[in-house]
């Protein structure tokens, strides 16, 4: 078994936990026009794609996601593989060429050095190739999978409450209505397992 295989989307229309990650942990995601790429990319998977996107969190430079990818689609690495791609261009655009980020040239250098250690990427990586996929098939991971994520900016000191941070499913999951993507909210209470609401 190689290094790779625990890296493995094995079932492609199961529930998974994944994290994205930038390449040398560049704090891409402090910039809103970053969020609002992938926050737009999100929505035309769900849309377009057959991607069902069930808690998120989008970090300075990490987005931790539970996903699942309809029976009727590609299958799931192909989903994410094709969102990594397109948000990879247009991240990377605005980067370049938008003339609002003042840490250019750095990342320009930290994007340019990692893509020497991919052959898929000629001149730029944004995204670390690994996604850590972890299978929620139980009701207990799944909901210590949906805490972890949503405690993730209160760990980092950016909010005291899960659901004071704009960019994760917290609201969605707390009955808010204020929130920026629409999520199928996993219901817990079901004794034989979970559900869908």
């Amino acid at each position: 078994m190689s290094d790779r295989a625990g890296y493995i989307i094995a079932d492609q229309f199961a529930t998974h936990f994944l994290t994205f990650s930038t390449v040398g942990w560049v704090d891409l995601f402090t910039r809103k026009k970053c969020r609002d790429i992938l926050l737009e990319s999100f929505r035309y998977c769900v849309k377009n794609k057959g991607l069902v996107i069930n808690a998120y969190v989008i970090m300075s430079n990490h987005v931790h996601i539970i996903v699942t990818a309809q029976e009727s689609s590609v299958g799931l690495s192909a989903i994410v593989r094709d969102m990594k791609k397109y948000t990879s261009k247009l991240l990377l655009n605005w980067v370049l060429k938008s003339g609002e980020e003042k840490r250019k040239d750095w990342m320009e250098v930290v994007f340019k050095y990692h893509s020497k250690f991919n052959r898929r990427n000629k001149n730029y990586q944004i995204w670390q190739q690994d996604n850590k996929p972890m299978v929620c098939s139980h009701p207990k991971f799944t909901s210590q999978k949906i805490e972890y994520i949503h405690q993730n900016p209160v760990i980092a000191g950016i909010v005291d409450k899960p659901d004071d941070y704009r960019y994760s499913s917290a609201r969605n999951y707390s009955g808010r209505n204020d929130f920026l993507l629409k999520v199928d909210v996993i219901d817990f209470g079901v004794q034989e397992g979970f559900v869908l609401t």
